[in-house]
């Protein structure tokens, strides 16, 4: 594996059995995380983004899934061939994630500084006091007032901005190589949302980390990532660099997403209507035959309908799954 790249997953397929048939979740899935760089993973709800993330760190039960294979390469080792007990000595300490709802991710009936010092006194055999007081430090880093106080308190006790503070403290206690942060950002307000990501960036920054960052919000994948890759229906339809892929976006999907951001307007000008892409995300135990997107591309044409796109570099460093790509 490339120095520069500190994970690579490659041709990743996470299956579920489920009573209306086999759900192809993530259908032969590959990107890379350079050090040091963000990777933005965006789409609509339900196109695969959180389930790629909880399959790097196994964090799907064996017993729900039909197919698990493919490659999640960190440094020399392929996590999808640890044991359980392997695997738990790299999540956390190499590789953390930020989970979409702290609520429900930190355990209600530990006070918030039992929890990450846990983590502290685990993967990096602390001693209690010498955890404790990391714990506070960690805190204080990710901005929370009064840390010492706030130690002693319980999830429930703290606003959305806190708990979303408290998981980030958690996720870089042991300095991982790589952070997955998944929607960070979706249950807070606007004020609070630049708060988080302006602490992501800053930490990220101090600490080398790389990060994979999954949202469905272009704004936020615009500011924070140096490569995109845009997720539909399991599969990974445009990947390319954050600059090459909102000024010159080549799949319909993509355009589709970009055109449906909000454009502010002077007040002479009349507001538009945002354009919305047609139809909703298929069922992932019935997808349509060939393209995943032909239903509600403007493009499609009978190869769309029938055979389904590799995903090919059409420019340097630029892939993209669509046969249409040349009548945009």
């Amino acid at each position: 594996m490339n120095n520069d790249v500190i994970l690579k997953v490659a041709n990743l397929q996470t299956f579920f059995n489920t009573p209306q048939g086999i759900v192809r979740a993530v259908d032969n899935v590959s990107f890379e995380v350079k050090r040091g760089t963000v990777l933005g993973v965006v789409g609509e709800s339900g196109c695969g983004k959180t389930v790629t993330a909880l399959s790097i760190l196994a964090l799907i039960p064996r017993t729900s899934l039909e197919v698990f294979t493919g490659q999640i390469r960190y440094r020399d080792m392929n996590l999808l061939e640890l044991a359980s007990t392997e695997m738990q000595k790299i999540r956390g300490r190499h590789i953390a994630m930020i989970f979409q709802d702290p609520l429900s991710a930190l355990n209600p009936v530990f006070t918030i500084g039992e929890q990450i010092a846990e983590t502290l006194r685990l993967h990096l055999k602390m001693k209690y006091r010498e955890a404790k007081e990391r714990s506070i430090e960690l805190l204080k880093l990710v901005g929370i007032p009064s840390p010492e106080k706030r130690y002693q308190e319980y999830p429930h006790q703290l606003s959305g901005g806190m708990r979303q503070r408290v998981m980030i403290a958690m996720a870089i206690s042991c300095s991982p190589d790589v952070i997955l942060a998944d929607e960070p950002t979706t249950a807070l307000d606007v004020t609070l949302q630049a708060q988080i990501l302006d602490l992501l960036h800053d930490l990220r920054e101090q600490m080398g980390m790389s990060m994979v960052l999954i949202s469905h919000d272009l704004g936020v994948i615009a500011e924070m990532a140096d490569e995109v890759a845009v997720m539909y229906a399991g599969r990974i339809v445009e990947y390319a660099s954050t600059s090459k892929l909102f000024t010159d976006p080549l799949h319909p999907y993509t355009r589709g997403l970009l055109n449906s951001l909000p454009r502010s307007v002077s007040s002479e000008d009349k507001a538009e209507r945002l354009m919305a892409i047609p139809g909703t995300v298929p069922a992932l135990h019935s997808p349509p035959p060939g393209c995943k997107f032909h239903p509600r591309c403007g493009l499609a044409e009978e190869i769309c309908k029938s055979e389904e796109p590799t995903l090919e570099e059409k420019e340097n460093q630029h892939s993209v799954r669509c046969w249409m790509v040349e009548q945009k």
